[in-house]
């Protein structure tokens, strides 16, 4: 029977340079959904205890969603998954593009990689066949020149994914390539690939995706198109920066609805908050010790949404996407040159968090690390890192190769993050992120490496918003800032659809924010249930922020499958995934209590002036409370066996 998905994955021993198809029983769909689901129930089952991430051992997954390809809108995100070697835990990533579709239209909807070749490869893979071909003149290439190169071997209607010189090198912060320099950046999965020799993923096939009911799909897009095709007229991009003031000055806030917020990423994509964010706090600024006084709107206006769209030559959307978000940009001082539109994140970690208002700088940083497959969050937080310890005397001229690292010193930080990418002089000491650049350079350099188990967390500030800082510290992937928040809870709207969960409120204090109730826990425990849904059926957060009834997923997936599962048993579904990856982690002798949110993100001590003035956020209690809403033990987070047993999961 047709239920959207394709029933088989592949799996590939690159070690012994064997490749095997395994059929999927429909049960496991039923209980995981595909997609990361899926990826989860792979790799607890059959990677081994005590893994060495870098090692033949480790299991990397490209997984393609439930949905892709069905017909339902915002399902083509492909995603990567394995045991992080940058925090040790359960790692994931994702990706918009044009991948997704393609693996499963190849028969799959995941192939995964053990072992270790013994020269560079990349996997070839259409609708009949597998195999492993010579990588080594590409070896050394950066991932849109390797990706040139493949499209042209790999034939009409091939697509890539591959790593540039940050995985070749095992950098930890590097992340896998698709669509010329877009990047699934999280969670140090490059290095995975590039531990494994593995260059690329090639896939070109012409399978077609059979859902249960296509035309209830149709209808129920269309619907979904008219919310995303109403667009009214908008301010002009610096105005949205006294936006940002205004809604900073309000003793108050209102719920958002993320209609509003839909009309920003059509109009100028995720830079639409850029100043805003950066006045109501939500942006850290100055390796998080400084505030929006220090970082105003004259020195932002450089990166102002009409700023950064100025350059923009042309809009693209994603594979089954009708929003169209991504934008491709001009390249400064290079005739012809371009890059993709800088996204927000990379906009605010190379931009405020260092201080640095050159645009330019910004521009050509993002296409450098997007071509050397490396993380631009992680890099600009570890760039930061190396500011204030440069500040402090901890680093000095002799230490950074001559390179004066002064906040907002545009052409030394350019100059730097091409010595991480080169793994060259201080570069190299910087190249794994934060953390691991703490414990190379010590002298109590510790107390200004800004991560969560080892990850560089977002440009997304918990102590304006606490919700982030309880999902940077409860998800397996920690410091991860696209599952949840109070702010996302907000749009997705899930009360609507599901019992028993709080409404928010519509007009509340800002105050209330810091609560640390019973209240937050069931709404964080919402968020995290959902996104499993969501990254299971490779949805795009984008459109699952326009909330619940306007982007229907649980109809979506119904109709795609035939299944008559209604909201509440979808959650159930979350609540099996996310507990399968905390095992996960308990399974690699990880303590949940051990990843820690740093103090001064806590706002320990206070900030003593900006935004975030005087914020402080309880994130014990609250984890707790989240902790608990799973069946697992407040105390530790450790799993009770009674909810693993109800939840069918055997460790």
């Amino acid at each position: 029977m047709n239920r959207g998905y394709m029933g088989k994955i592949l799996m590939v021993d690159l070690s012994r340079g064997e490749i095997s198809e395994e059929v999927i029983p429909d049960n496991v769909y039923e209980n995981y959904l595909s997609g990361l689901g899926l990826g989860a129930y792979i790799l607890f089952n059959r990677i081994p205890a005590g893994a060495d991430p870098l090692g033949p051992d480790n299991i990397l997954g490209f997984l393609t969603g439930l949905l892709t390809g069905t017909g339902s809108f915002f399902s083509g995100r492909w995603m990567v998954a394995g045991k992080s070697p940058l925090t040790g835990c359960w790692g994931d990533a994702n990706c918009g593009g044009n991948l997704s579709p393609a693996i499963k239209r190849c028969g799959y909807d995941g192939i995964f990689f053990k072992g270790i070749s013994e020269k560079p490869v990349y996997l070839y893979v259409d609708s009949g066949r597998a195999e492993l071909r010579d990588a080594s003149s590409l070896w050394g290439k950066d991932a849109v020149e390797t990706e040139e190169t493949l499209l042209l071997e790999g034939g009409k209607g091939a697509r890539v994914a591959c790593i540039g010189q940050a995985g070749e090198n095992r950098s930890l912060i590097a992340g896998i390539c698709n669509d010329k320099g877009r990047l699934a950046a999280r969670s140090g999965l490059g290095a995975v690939m590039g531990s494994k020799r593995l260059k690329a993923l090639v896939v070109n096939g012409k399978r077609r995706i059979q859902p249960f009911n296509r035309h209830e799909i149709k209808r129920l897009s269309q619907s979904c198109n008219r919310w995303v095709q109403f667009q009214p007229p908008l301010f002009s991009g610096p105005a949205l920066s006294r936006v940002g003031t205004l809604m900073r000055l309000l003793p108050t806030q209102m719920a958002q609805d993320g209609l509003l917020y839909k009309f920003f990423l059509k109009k100028w994509g995720t830079v639409s908050m850029n100043q805003v964010s950066i006045e109501i706090g939500d942006s850290p600024i100055k390796n998080w010790k400084g505030t929006n006084e220090d970082f105003g709107p004259g020195r932002s206006l450089t990166v102002n949404p009409d700023a950064i769209t100025g350059r923009e030559f042309v809009k693209y959307h994603c594979y089954g996407c009708p929003l169209g978000c991504g934008g491709k940009c001009s390249l400064p001082g290079q005739k012809g040159g371009e890059t993709h539109k800088p996204e927000y994140e990379t906009v605010l970690a190379l931009g405020g968090l260092c201080m640095n208002e050159d645009a330019d700088s910004i521009f050509h940083m993002n296409e450098m690390l997007n071509r050397a497959g490396m993380d631009t969050i992680s890099a600009g937080g570890t760039v930061a890192f190396a500011l204030e310890c440069y500040e402090k005397g901890i680093l000095t001229k002799d230490d950074t190769g001559g390179l004066e690292l002064t906040w907002g010193n545009a052409p030394a930080i350019l100059a730097l993050v091409e010595k991480m990418i080169r793994r060259e002089g201080i570069g190299d000491v910087l190249a794994d992120g934060t953390k691991v650049a703490a414990r190379r350079i010590g002298k109590g350099s510790e107390a200004f490496a800004m991560h969560v188990g080892g990850q560089e967390p977002a440009m997304h500030d918990g102590r304006n918003d606490p919700g982030f800082n309880v999902h940077y510290a409860v998800e397996a992937t920690p410091g991860r800032h696209t599952i949840g928040a109070q702010l996302y809870y907000e749009m997705f709207q899930l009360w609507k659809e599901v019992k028993g969960i709080p409404r928010a409120k519509p007009l509340y204090s800002k105050d209330r924010k810091y609560l640390a109730d019973h209240e937050k826990a069931v709404m964080a425990a919402a968020c995290s249930k959902y996104m499993n849904v969501a990254n299971g059926a490779g949805l795009c957060m984008f459109g699952l922020l326009m909330g619940v009834t306007r982007t229907p997923l649980f109809a979506w997936l119904n109709a795609a499958t035939g299944w008559r599962k209604t909201p509440g048993q979808y959650l159930d579904i979350g609540a099996r995934i996310q507990t399968l990856k905390q095992a996960f982690n308990i399974k690699h002798g990880v303590d949940p209590r051990s990843i820690r949110v740093s103090d001064r993100m806590l706002g320990k001590p206070a900030l003593p002036a900006g935004a975030n003035k005087g914020r402080t956020t309880d994130l014990e209690k609250v984890r707790g409370n989240y902790w608990d809403q799973f069946g697992w033990d407040p105390e530790t987070g450790v799993p009770d066996p009674e909810a693993l047993e109800r939840l069918g999961i055997k460790t």
